[in-house]
């Protein structure tokens, strides 16, 4: 006998049918992710909260006397100035605006800006955005000298920004 003649081709075995195909997920499974995600959601705020409060933070302004902390100060605000007249809104050049606004820089101690806050706009939107533009345009500032890196993992320059009508900037 030869080989092929003692093996006999069985069927193949059906294969058994597959579940239908479901386009949309159920209700109850769409209700079980969107509780999961907000769970997860509020605990990332938890440890980003929880994180913020143990970086130890220092505000400075113009009126501070520590000579460290006004001595970064005032290099962090002539680098500010000096971006600031290159690049001087060209909408309030030709419109001759000018206005004062208060802002809050958070920087972290390699120089990076971490966070701007407007506490007082200026009443118009283009010096409020210049302002904020000017500071990334003048960023990485210098990093934290060893004296202030000891002590301080985010420094808050407060400062006023005061945008005269004749194209200049300075702030105080």
């Amino acid at each position: 006998m030869s080989r092929s003649k003692s093996e006999k081709k069985l069927p193949a075995t059906p294969k058994p049918p597959a579940e239908p195909v479901r386009e949309h997920p159920r209700a109850s499974e769409l209700i079980a992710r969107s509780m999961e995600m907000a769970s997860l959601s509020a605990e990332i705020r938890q440890r980003k909260v929880a994180y913020e409060q143990r970086l130890r933070h220092k505000h400075i302004s113009a009126s501070t006397q520590e000579y460290r902390y006004a001595s970064y100060m005032e290099n962090w605000r002539a680098k500010v100035e000096r971006v600031g007249r290159l690049h001087y809104p060209d909408e309030a050049k030709r419109q001759r605006l000018s206005g004062n606004l208060l802002l809050d820089v958070a920087l972290n101690p390699d120089g990076t800006v971490r966070n701007i806050t407007l506490h007082r706009s200026s009443g118009l939107k283009v010096l409020d955005d210049a302002a904020m533009r000017i500071v990334r345009l003048a960023e990485p500032f210098a990093p934290f000298p060893d004296n202030i890196r000891k002590e301080t993992d985010v420094l808050h320059i407060t400062r006023t920004w005061i945008f005269k009508s004749g194209a200049s900037l300075y702030t105080k």
